[in-house]
């Protein structure tokens, strides 16, 4: 008696193997069949000249309004991976604080958090909906708003790779860190 439940076990056990493995197969058959009926992505979106939908809440490469920003560092400082650089100027004597001179996003390095804009007291930097910059150096990934033209700048038109490659056609270093003033300056400056 023990012989045969065992054997009915068994025999079980074979079963229950080949009826998994059939249903596996059946599933990963229908999908590789249903590969071959749908379309391409270039079938459905024609990408170049017709640009990919995105959702309202997507989080892409920046747009950053020049004419607002007030140099308060919040931005960067508020950046988890530091990839925001800004370089201020005191502004000239009729006006109070400081002018921005560049405003470098290393793409790099950044992680599309958008930590960056809920800080910003002016509201001159927020995530944009483009995502395409490609490049052919890392160097081409850091992007200098400052240097950007005008109507790409001031965040009304898509930053593109082409617009970027021309800022770039400007012979400098990317970022160079201003010597730490001595601590003599640093009080009077603290003290003005």
């Amino acid at each position: 008696m023990q012989a045969w439940s065992n054997l009915r076990e068994w025999f079980g056990n074979i079963h229950r193997t080949v009826a998994t493995v059939a249903e596996g197969m059946y599933i990963t058959l229908w999908y590789l069949l249903q590969t071959f009926r749908r379309k391409t992505f270039t079938e459905r979106f024609e990408y170049p000249e017709l640009p990919v939908p995105v959702k309202p809440r997507y989080r892409g490469f920046h747009r950053f309004d020049l004419t607002t920003c007030i140099g308060c560092d919040k931005c960067a400082r508020a950046c988890p991976v530091d990839c925001i650089y800004i370089d201020k100027e005191k502004a000239a004597p009729p006006l109070k604080g400081f002018k921005v001179t560049g405003f470098k996003i290393d793409y790099t390095k950044c992680m599309f958090c958008a930590l960056c804009v809920d800080p910003c007291p002016v509201d001159c930097i927020f995530m944009g909906s483009t995502f395409d910059q490609s490049c052919f150096s890392r160097d081409g990934c850091i992007v200098d708003f400052a240097r950007l033209p005008l109507e790409v700048a001031w965040g009304q038109a898509t930053l593109n790779p082409i617009a970027v490659a021309a800022s770039k056609l400007e012979t400098q270093p990317v970022w160079v860190k201003k010597p730490e003033p001595p601590a003599a300056e640093k009080a009077a400056a603290a003290a003005s």
